[in-house]
């Protein structure tokens, strides 16, 4: 089976729960296709660099898929026919990487530079 990762976008007025049921009706898909998940992240919702069917901002969601080509054809056709996806890309790759992806890595750095900051703005003598 080939490797592929697929980026989705989803509406903006669409909540966090309803958009996590969305995926999993199209992971699903790709589950009963003998189509597996190996990676699974949610990006959450973020602007979108120009307007898209009248939506600002989309939610975004990152699967790693190891299946056949015919369940990733089904996979993107269903998508194709769903209302609540604005954009979606899948392409396939060599080898899935088992590290979070670098939008997930700039999250965990802002955090941390954040917390570094109060911790050493903590450390200066007020007087």
């Amino acid at each position: 089976m080939a490797l592929y990762e697929s980026v989705i976008i989803g509406r903006q007025d669409l909540t966090s729960s309803q958009f996590d049921s969305l995926i999993e009706k199209f992971t699903s898909v790709l589950v009963s296709l003998k189509g597996e998940i190996k990676k699974k992240e949610s990006w959450g919702l973020r602007n979108l660099a120009y307007k898209i069917s009248k939506n600002r901002k989309g939610h975004y969601m990152l699967l790693n898929i190891d299946g056949p080509p015919e369940a990733i054809l089904e996979y993107e056709r269903l998508m194709r026919l769903d209302d609540d996806i604005i954009r979606f890309l899948t392409i396939k790759i060599k080898a899935i990487d088992e590290k979070p992806s670098p939008l997930m890595n700039s999250k965990t750095d802002k955090s941390k530079t954040e917390t570094d900051v109060i911790e050493n703005n903590s450390n200066f003598d007020t007087e």
